[in-house]
């Protein structure tokens, strides 16, 4: 799992990372998880053409919520909180091309849907990434929103 690009274990329900290869897929789905959530897009850098697939050959539950890297919406971040709260009984994994978008949406679902303080959310993200001014601004937004 490790070898997984920015991967990341946050809980021992939840883990994030960058875009897993088909084989590691069957590392995911040996160490327990039941749900992938893909927010890359379907042209991101080495995505899987067959990702679905490769995820219900496994077993698990395959969910796409494709964000646009420049345009992440509040629609995006709902339909994440939706699937989140949904599977908050299951293992989910949750990846993207890089880790970056999906470190944001956790810091978000983990502050607002969790009450986890604005520190110890924060410290998960920066292990990833210091947001550029699209992404602060749209984090901005969805707190306010909330």
């Amino acid at each position: 799992m490790e070898d997984i690009y920015n991967f990341l274990k946050l809980s021992d329900s939840i883990a994030t990372a960058g875009q897993p290869t088909k084989e590691q897929f069957s590392a995911i789905s040996e160490s327990g998880y039941q749900v992938v959530v893909n927010l890359a897009l379907p042209e991101s850098l080495n995505a899987l053409p067959d990702e679905k697939e490769v995820v219900e050959t496994q077993g698990m539950e395959y969910v796409h919520i494709p964000v646009v890297w420049e345009n992440p919406t509040i629609d995006d971040i709902r339909r994440f909180f939706s699937v989140m709260e949904a599977n908050a009984d299951k293992n989910i994994f949750v990846h993207c091309a890089a880790n970056m978008r999906v470190s944001a949406f956790m810091y978000l679902y983990r502050l607002i849907h969790e009450g986890m303080s604005d520190e110890d959310a924060k410290r998960d993200l920066h292990q990833i990434w210091i947001p550029n001014d699209n992404w602060q601004k749209f984090i901005e937004q969805v707190i306010q929103y909330q």
